[in-house]
């Protein structure tokens, strides 16, 4: 679990909260620089009470699907009306499976443009549509992989000065069965883990063999795992590289902080 210790011992500068899945009000303890509330449709969205209470003791950003009814700046945005003007957004494309069908036929591009001139702070995620992302010049927000640090280094090398920041699962304990049984499933839902996962194998710590290996290798390269010093290793090398922040998704839950 994370505590106040290990996340300033591991260095994240932020958590990301499912509503569905973590206790916001444990979460307003925490003491971070930065929550990112994550969109997991519209019955899971905290009140705006909830996400002032956040806000107060963190900078808050809000995932705000732009394709989504009640977030489409060209459309209807009223749930986008109803956040707390101290939370700030995470503009992203949106999870199909949030969305119906024709909220999914929906324009990208100009609907990400356009929730930007309205909240030129926000973060963009970059998940599915990176070149659109980056055109934005808005704060990139990542899925760490494999590739990320290179990736960065190219987008610094090419002119890229804006802000970049990683979104992490993350896991603080060096076992790999309690790494798989937090963040097998995730990664074994990434393209290239997909195809070299051998058919219908267990992606928690019942994997074996050749299924294993390909899930721990994942597990590397898609996830924050090890101890708290390990952790800040892997951070200070996507430092070096040229990431800003890294928001970890603490796939164990959350402890609430007791004095640090």
């Amino acid at each position: 679990m994370l505590t106040g210790r290990t996340l300033s011992r591991a260095g994240v500068d932020g958590v990301a909260l499912k509503p569905a899945e973590h206790d916001l009000e444990a979460a307003s303890s925490l003491q971070v620089e930065t929550l990112v509330v994550d969109f997991e449709g519209r019955e899971h969205l905290p009140s705006a009470d909830t996400l002032a209470t956040l806000a107060a003791s963190s900078d808050l950003l809000v995932t705000t699907p732009v394709r989504a009814d009640g977030f489409d700046p060209l459309g209807d945005d009223s749930l986008e009306e109803a956040l707390p003007a101290e939370a700030g957004r995470v503009l992203v494309a949106g999870n199909g499976a949030y969305l119906g069908e024709h909220e999914r036929r929906r324009a990208i591009a100009p609907r990400l443009r356009a929730a930007l001139e309205a909240t030129p702070d926000a973060w963009v995620g970059t998940e599915g549509v990176e070149r659109v992302a980056l055109a934005t010049g808005g704060t990139q927000f990542d899925l760490l992989s494999g590739s990320t640090a290179r990736e960065v280094r190219a987008m610094r090398t090419a002119g890229f000065d804006g802000e970049v920041a990683v979104y992490a699962p993350t896991v603080l304990s060096a076992d790999p069965d309690a790494a798989l049984d937090a963040v097998g499933g995730y990664v074994a839902r990434r393209e290239p883990v997909r195809r070299a996962l051998p058919a219908d194998s267990p992606t928690d710590s019942r994997a074996s063999g050749r299924a294993r290996e390909v899930l721990l290798q994942a597990v590397d390269d898609y996830a924050l795992v090890g101890d708290a010093r390990t952790v800040r290793g892997r951070i200070a090398d996507l430092a070096e590289a040229g990431v800003d922040r890294v928001v970890a998704y603490p796939a164990r839950g959350l402890e609430p902080l007791r004095g640090g």
